[in-house]
């Protein structure tokens, strides 16, 4: 039997926060073609607060991983808002993760991973896992982790 996305959060018990609404003016998604295109997400809790910090400062590389998991999970939510069931996913494509880090942390692909293994786990290490870049830089509100990301559609 084929294993659907929506199944696999339903499996792995998931839970989505809120879809956040634009912070500035730009969609959330956009579809092109057969492609979705994903805005940045960051991490949004259950009760729709952001989870805030700097990786290397007050947040260790866990905290920050687990800040990039809740962004998969917000932009999981974000999609089925703004777009519609996650089974019309054919694959991932491309991730951008940021990392808000101070500049002495080098460790942004092992934060970055909480948004990958995610992915991996809802459309399968085949379709879940597409190229990727993970940097550091500032983020607005101090948020701990921004992504942003790109779909193919069936």
């Amino acid at each position: 039997m084929h294993t659907t996305p929506t199944s696999k959060v339903t499996e792995l018990n998931l839970e989505f926060p809120p879809a956040p609404k634009p912070a500035g003016v730009y969609r959330p998604i956009l579809v092109v073609d057969n492609f979705l295109y994903v805005s940045g997400q960051g991490p949004v809790q259950l009760d729709g607060s952001l989870m805030i910090g700097r990786v290397g400062d007050d947040l260790d590389v866990d905290q920050g991983k687990l800040a990039a998991r809740q962004v998969g999970l917000t932009m999981l939510s974000t999609i089925q808002t703004h777009f519609g069931s996650l089974d019309n996913i054919k694959r991932v494509i491309k991730v951008l993760g940021m990392v808000n880090s101070t500049p002495d942390f080098g460790q942004h692909p092992l934060v970055i991973n909480g948004f990958s293994e995610l992915m991996a786990d809802v459309f399968g290490k085949e379709k879940g896992i597409g190229v990727r870049s993970a940097v550091g830089m500032m983020l607005p509100g101090n948020i701990a982790v921004e992504i942003e990301a790109m779909f193919e559609l069936y």
